[in-house]
């Protein structure tokens, strides 16, 4: 597993991870279980990307003083931004699966920001297992590549057929599975996940929230993942690109929470985006297309579906 990146700059990003996740619960803590605004929604997701594009600057100096080269230098932040954007993207269906999550349980929108912030610190230590063992498995075995893109393709053509359909929790496998494992209330105790009833200790539906919320960061990873090493092989890349995005998750949510219906076309250009991603990862031995185009392609297919969601938007 190589990476470009010199050992001081992961020193600084596990760095900069700790103290963001320590600064953020301790705001969480001084708040208290409260409704997020809209405000602070934008103000937080705004700060979230603004580090974001900060650390990619650090990135390319980094970059070009290791290497001597101003053109390693740009193509790496390239990867870096392409792949944060990638994520972000699909991060988005992920958000549109959590307010279904939420609205079946009739999590209070109270609870919501701890709920979000558990789910974070678990997706980023499950995400950095995964794409540490996805990068070990590229390194020994190229034909995954292939694997992965005929997933991405799969994954992309299932969920243009998918979109605009009505989803429903009821026959989630997941869901039916933590059901028979544990008991559990039908009522809320705070924000405790354990309570007792009848002199038994049972757990709370947030803790079902949680573990669903868990569990379907998973499942999304296993899409946005082999779709960032399209981009790139460089784990740290991979890595940062991803957990970056992440961190900003919380906040993306409260902000889309608002606006779910303006964003309803969304899933048709994430399905073209994965099979898109996927055919370039399919093609890598034969022509390797410019990091520069796929950053392009993304971006211009967001803008056109985002655009068009806005102007079909139903009235609300």
């Amino acid at each position: 597993m190589e990476t470009i990146a010199p050992l001081w700059l992961w020193l600084v990003f596990v760095t900069f991870v700790i103290v963001a996740l320590f600064v953020d619960f301790v705001v969480l803590k001084k708040q208290g279980a409260h409704e997020v605004s809209v405000r602070e929604a934008v103000n937080w997701s705004l700060a979230w990307v603004a580090l974001s594009l900060l650390f990619n600057v650090l990135f390319w100096f980094a970059i070009r003083d290791t290497t001597g080269s101003t053109a390693i230098a740009n193509e790496k932040s390239l990867e870096f931004l392409t792949g944060y954007l990638i994520e972000k993207s699909l991060a988005v269906d992920n958000i549109f699966v959590f307010l279904l999550i939420f609205t079946y349980f009739s999590v209070p929108p109270a609870f919501q920001k701890r709920v979000l912030m558990i789910g974070i610190i678990g997706a980023i230590v499950l995400r950095t297992i995964m794409i540490l063992l996805g990068a070990w498995l590229l390194d020994q075995f190229h034909w995954i590549l292939y694997v992965f893109g005929a997933f991405l393709i799969l994954t992309g053509v299932k969920m243009w057929w998918a979109a605009g359909k009505e989803e429903s929790l009821e026959d989630n496998p997941a869901l039916k599975l933590l059901r028979k494992i544990l008991p559990v209330s039908q009522h809320y105790d705070g924000e405790k996940f354990w309570t007792v009833e009848n002199g038994k200790k049972i757990a709370t539906p947030l803790l079902m929230v949680v573990a669903l919320v868990g569990m379907t960061d998973v499942i999304f990873a296993v899409d946005s993942i082999p779709a960032i090493f399209a981009i790139t092989k460089d784990p740290f890349i991979v890595l940062t690109s991803n957990v970056f995005a992440i961190l900003g998750l919380r906040a993306m949510f409260f902000l889309l929470q608002a606006a779910a219906s303006r964003f309803h076309l969304l899933n048709y250009g994430l399905a073209i985006i994965l099979v898109f991603i996927g055919t370039k990862m399919m093609l890598i031995d034969i022509y390797k297309i410019p990091v520069a185009v796929s950053l392009g392609v993304v971006l211009t297919i967001l803008a056109i579906t985002m655009v068009w969601s806005s102007k079909t938007a139903p009235n609300t």
